[in-house]
Order: C-alpha cells, then sequence, then structure tokens
C-alpha cells in the first residue's frame, strides 16, 4: 500500500536538505508517494511541487504585505489540500520557523502528523516557541546535540540526527594551489574576512574589520588578508562599504579559503561552524544598534553566540560583541592567534572535536531512516 508523505521548505537551503532526504528515502523505498513546497532540487527528483517557494516570496527578506499575504494564502491552501485531496500518511517541516511553525497548528488540528527536521533556533531565542512545538510536532529531528537534550527536557520527542553540512561541505583545499589561483604570496599567513551575507552586516562591520586589518599589517609584514563577498551580495552593495582598499575580494569560494586561511575574521554566523569543520581558527565579531542588541540580551536562552563554542560548551573562539567590536580588540585577538602557538594549537584541537562530534551522524540518511520507520 502506498504511502504519502509531504515536505514543506521555505527556500533554497531547505529544497536541499530536503532532496537529500528524498534522495534516501528513494534508494531504499519505491512504494513512498512524495509531494512538497520546494524547488528545483526536489522537482529533478520527480518530486510533484504544490508550489515552488521561489514563485511566492517565501525566500525573500523582510516582511512586507504582499510576502505576508502570500504566506497567509499559501498557509490556507496547502492546509485545504493536505486536509480534503492528498490526505497524507506524515508532513515533514524543514526549517523556515515561522512559516512552519505558525501551519504546524493548523495540521494539528486537523489530526495530521508532524515531523520536524532542522527545528527552529529555540535555544538562541525565544524559548518560549518550545510550546508550540510540544502541542504540534510529534517528533523533531535536530541538527546539534544539545538540542535534543532540550527538547527532551521539555518532553518532547527528539532525535539527534547529525549536522547536514557534514556531508554537504568539500574537503579542504589544496593551499598551494589556492595561493597560485588568486596570487597569494605564499611566504606570507592568510588571514581571510568574512564580513558578512546581508548589507546591515556590511555596515556594522567592514569598517571595523578593515581597520583591524591596518592594526595587524602595523605589526606583522609576513601576514596577507583576503575578502570574501557573499553570492548574495551584488558588486554595487558590496564595493559601496568596501571603499578604497588594496586588499583583494574573492567570490564564490568560501570553503576554499575557510580551509586554507591561518586565520579568520568572521561575522558571527553559520560561517564560524564551517570554519570549525575545518579546524580553521577564527575570532568572530557582530554588533548592531545597542536597542537592538539589549532587546536580544533580554530574549536570549544562552549566553554563548558561537555555534562552535555552543556545541562544545566551551569558550574556544573569542566572541568579540558590540563595544568589543572594535579595531583594538579584534586585531588583538588575531594576534594571539598568530603568535601564540599553544593558544593556537588549544584552538585547533578544541574546533576539531566539534566535527568529531558532529561527524556520528549522516542527517539525511538519519532522517530518511526514521521517516520510512514512521511509514511502515
Amino acid at each position: 500500500m502506498t504511502k504519502k508523505l509531504f515536505i514543506i521548505t521555505g527556500e533554497l537551503s531547505g529544497d536541499k536538505h530536503a532532496s537529500l532526504v528524498v534522495k534516501n528515502l528513494l534508494e531504499t523505498r519505491q512504494d513512498i508517494e512524495i509531494e512538497a513546497i520546494g524547488g528545483e532540487n526536489l522537482k529533478k527528483l520527480g518530486v510533484k511541487l504544490f508550489v515552488d517557494h521561489s514563485k511566492v516570496h517565501m525566500s525573500a527578506m523582510g516582511l512586507t504585505p504582499k510576502i505576508l499575504f502570500d504566506h497567509i494564502t499559501l498557509g490556507k491552501r496547502v492546509v485545504d489540500y493536505l486536509k480534503n485531496e492528498y490526505k497524507p500518511d506524515l508532513v515533514l517541516l524543514i526549517d523556515y520557523g515561522g512559516f512552519n511553525l505558525n501551519i504546524s497548528k493548523f495540521l494539528k488540528k486537523e489530526g495530521i502528523k508532524v515531523f520536524y527536521y532542522i527545528p527552529p533556533q529555540i535555544w538562541a531565542s525565544r524559548k518560549w516557541r518550545i510550546k508550540t512545538v510540544k502541542k504540534n510536532i510529534s517528533k523533531v529531528m535536530t541538527i546539534f546535540p544539545f538540542e535534543k537534550e532540550m527538547y527532551e527536557k521539555a518532553g518532547i520527542d527528539a532525535q539527534f540526527v547529525g549536522h547536514p553540512l557534514i556531508t554537504q561541505m568539500p574537503p579542504a583545499a589544496n593551499r598551494d594551489a589556492v595561493f597560485e589561483k588568486y596570487g597569494l604570496d605564499k611566504t606570507k599567513k592568510l588571514i581571510s574576512i568574512f564580513p558578512g551575507s546581508r548589507t546591515f552586516e556590511l555596515q556594522n562591520l567592514m569598517k571595523t574589520f578593515l581597520k583591524s586589518a591596518e592594526l595587524i599589517r602595523k605589526k606583522h609584514d609576513d601576514v596577507q588578508f583576503v575578502i570574501a563577498q557573499a553570492d548574495s551580495l551584488k558588486d554595487s552593495i558590496f564595493n559601496k562599504y568596501l571603499g578604497k582598499t588594496d586588499i583583494k575580494v574573492i567570490k564564490n569560494d568560501n570553503y576554499s579559503l575557510l580551509s586554507v586561511s591561518d586565520a579568520l575574521m568572521l561575522a558571527s554566523g553559520t560561517v564560524a561552524l564551517e570554519a570549525a569543520l575545518y579546524s580553521t581558527p577564527m575570532i568572530i565579531s557582530y554588533k548592531g544598534p545597542w536597542i537592538a542588541y539589549f532587546v536580544y540580551r533580554l530574549v536570549r536562552c544562552i549566553d554563548r553566540v558561537c555555534l562552535p563554542n555552543i556545541i562544545m560548551d566551551k569558550d574556544i573562539v573569542p566572541e568579540l560583541l558590540q563595544a568589543d567590536s572594535n579595531p583594538k580588540v579584534i586585531s588583538q585577538n588575531l594576534l594571539k592567534i598568530l603568535e601564540d602557538n599553544d593558544y593556537r594549537n588549544n584552538m585547533v584541537e578544541d574546533l576539531s572535536k566539534v566535527k568529531a562530534i558532529l561527524s556520528k551522524h549522516e542527517a539525511a540518511k538519519e532522517v530518511a531512516q526514521t521517516i520510512s520507520s514512521e511509514l511502515n
């Protein structure tokens, strides 16, 4: 008897994660019918799309009246479709917490079983959302071990499946090849600067990072810098904040830079975890309007912000936030990585443990196995 699975994603990354799960499912099961809200990755696997999310502004930034209307309309349409026509045995939500948590309420009312893979980062802020999860989600499949513990303490069925980055990231690049490709000096150490992927991050961090590089250069003539430009940022926007500098800008090669650099200057975010998976020493920094920072302090659930530190429950990577996000402090911390071998080696060792913890699982495969068991 055919089983029916419906998957809801909200943006390109979710579509990619979903496609890896579906690929694993289809390798072992031929009796599962799958439909989804997704994109090209799912479509290529033969999944019938209820909606292509790129056509309903699901991945757009901000909350305009148009986007809000699209979300509300889509939510009603998909619930009606699942209730009256498709009647799935299981709905799998992937990431995209704002939309998916809301829709889980309506699915629960209709008696539709819901699993959640890559749940909202309740551990970071707005912990009260865990009540919505407990009420409406039958099983949560987490990508961090500490999430599993948090959900289980709340009485929620949770499974740590591993982080999808483990299987998606390429191996470390060849240092000599990267240096040759970009005309870098092989006799000098390399610090790569990642100022963020959003305009407001460039606005708050770019100038600070560039001044930090200047201070390091004054003390070390054996250090060179490159700046990584996020794929999502247009040249016109990036160059506006870049200003006049002789530091080379490199686009579309983040993983190579993360793996071959001697140290990294990062805006806080997922990039810190990516760097940790290459065991590359780093500092993370972030700042914004003080009022926004105070609000964040009020709603945050944990003291740390850097994922390697959170995973290890230890201060491995310097977190330089707000007042500490200044050229003097940033340069001092990076110089310590370059000059203090014991400090550097200890950081590298701790970062390698992060990868070891996350590498024990293959996320997409474990999610597929869990779903397959549920649909037996």
